[in-house]
């Protein structure tokens, strides 16, 4: 069978050029295409907390070249010293954002990999390359089975920015959208700005006008009326962290847009890779929340003068499982997920 060409796969945020890091800036993002050069782990754990890389692949991605990072920083230490360093280097990437699982997935790798003082650096390298090279083809199949769920004139909602910019390339849920576009499955797709970093209106919006696919920017307040006229048939959304009943993290707003879909009898996909799913982790419940600061979301006024106004500023919520119709990953589907479903696709995956 000929394999499928597919199109819309031009952008990649994460590069590995001349022995750094290339990231594509997203605080730049649409006015500039500006890329940073990355040349330690301090730079790097400081890119990720200001939000330069974001994305849970992405972040995963730009820690395992951070261990090769690590690495070259710590050329010529004896192997007695090395591990030490080594792994003082990578908890401080780990420390850089709390709830993205990829995260931690791709330091704790690092840290199993066997490693010898002639070909740290190489081996590490040819690890990164293959995360990074896995990423992609995840998300190119995950695209077409989360494609398969969509009908014609499919109407799609999505959240934040799961696309190629908060991966390796493709996207999740971005990469349905792709897909589902190529295959003329729908042309109606509306993008929610997602308050208060707007990486619907940024990034998302961004990402489809750049490879040509048209797109409804969407104030975050509307999706319920949007919802109410019927005019949306999917919700399709990223995950930054899945628990082992099928409850997910992801964005604020993502909850709030889970509850409107089921009360409108709207599906909610949410796609996202193995690597997503945290099997210690029992519940949404025990997931830990990144707060950001306030001046994040409080006008300058407020911020710059003695004020009792303050500012609650959560940068993920929990869809609990039950408000999910299907999770897509590059091993398959979990339909109307549970605990007892996810922990037989678990352990179909062993």
């Amino acid at each position: 069978m000929k394999k499928e060409i597919l199109l819309f796969d031009s952008i990649r945020p994460v590069i590995w050029h001349n022995d750094k890091l290339r990231l594509l800036d997203q605080r730049k993002l649409p006015d500039e295409e500006v890329y940073l050069d990355i040349s330690s782990t301090q730079a790097l754990s400081e890119a990720i907390k200001q939000m330069c890389v974001r994305g849970a692949p992405a972040i995963g991605i730009a820690a395992a070249f951070g261990a090769v990072l690590a690495a070259q920083e710590l050329i010529g230490v004896a192997d007695k010293d090395f591990k030490r360093q080594f792994n003082l280097k990578l908890d401080s990437l780990a420390a850089s954002r709390p709830t993205a699982i990829n995260l931690f997935n791709a330091v704790n790798s690092a840290r199993r990999l066997p490693l010898n003082i002639k070909d740290r650096v190489p081996t590490l390298l040819a690890w990164a390359k293959s995360w990074l090279a896995d990423d992609i083809q995840a998300n190119k199949t995950m695209a077409q089975l989360g494609a398969e769920c969509l009908t014609e004139n499919t109407r799609i909602l999505t959240h934040c920015n799961a696309g190629a910019l908060a991966t390796g390339g493709y996207g999740t849920a971005l990469g349905v959208v792709r897909q589902a576009y190529q295959k003329g499955l729908t042309d109606t797709i509306y993008a929610g700005e997602t308050r208060p970093w707007n990486q619907g209106a940024r990034l998302t919006l961004w990402e489809l006008q750049k490879e040509s696919i048209p797109a409804t920017l969407l104030a975050d307040s509307a999706a319920a009326s949007l919802m109410k006229a019927g005019k949306i048939d999917w919700i399709i959304v990223g995950a930054d962290c899945i628990t082992r009943n099928g409850d997910v993290a992801n964005k604020i707003g993502t909850y709030s847009l889970a509850v409107l879909a089921k009360y409108h009898q709207v599906k909610l996909m949410v796609v996202a890779p193995t690597t997503t799913f945290d099997l210690k982790t029992q519940t949404g419940d025990a997931v830990l929340i990144e707060n950001r600061s306030k001046n994040e979301i409080l006008p300058n006024y407020y911020s710059s003068i003695a004020t009792l106004a303050n500012a609650w500023n959560p940068v993920f919520d929990i869809t609990p499982a039950e408000l999910i119709t299907v999770i897509v990953t590059e091993k398959g589907l979990v339909k109307s997920p549970d605990a007892r479903k996810i922990e037989q696709f678990i352990q179909d995956l062993k």
